[in-house]
């Protein structure tokens, strides 16, 4: 037989414990991530929809002359 090797305990690698998540722990996370998202993409397209607007003001004045 082989020696088992010893298993590393968290403090030794550095990294914490894994621990098991509930089935409704992992979709409360991911709402909680979708919901993260939204605000990000609502964020960009205000900032989109400003530059159209400076893009089309443009368009006007260039269009006037």
């Amino acid at each position: 037989m082989t020696p088992q090797k010893p298993v590393p305990t968290p403090e030794a690698t550095g990294r914490k414990a894994w621990v098991k998540k509930t089935p409704v722990e992992v979709v409360l996370e991911q709402i909680g991530k979708q919901e993260q998202k939204v605000v990000e993409m609502r964020e960009e397209l205000a900032h989109e929809e400003r530059e159209l607007a400076k893009l089309q003001q443009a368009r006007k004045v260039l269009e006037a002359q």
